[in-house]
């Protein structure tokens, strides 16, 4: 049995980095438009940053901007490490504030 070499560990590594990534992309991706949706329902201003945090997700601007879905992935799996279980009925609110926080990591990374 062959032994993998240190290059085709770090391929295999960065693969399922880039995997994750794209998965946590789709999901916000889905979630952005849930997030728009239920602001329109209610009939409420949605705030500029959640907006902002929203159509970087809706508008796929990770892929010109290197690190910044790295910087949001970081700052979504700290938010599920910190915060308490969410309820159903304090879904939304959750993710009002995720994507405050994700407009406050992309501010501060420059994007």
């Amino acid at each position: 049995m062959k032994r993998k070499t240190a290059e085709e560990k770090y391929k295999e590594n960065v693969r399922k980095q880039q995997k994750t990534l794209e998965e946590f992309a789709e999901y916000e991706f889905e979630w952005s438009r849930d997030l728009m949706l239920w602001y329109d329902v209610k009939k409420l201003d949605i705030p500029d940053d959640v907006y902002r945090a929203c159509a970087f997700f809706r508008n796929r601007e990770h892929r010109n901007k290197p690190g910044s879905l790295t910087l949001l992935y970081e700052m979504n799996v700290r938010c599920s490490e910190e915060l308490q279980e969410i309820e159903r009925e304090r879904g939304f609110d959750f993710l009002r504030f995720k994507y405050m926080m994700y407009a406050k990591v992309l501010d501060k990374g420059g994007y």
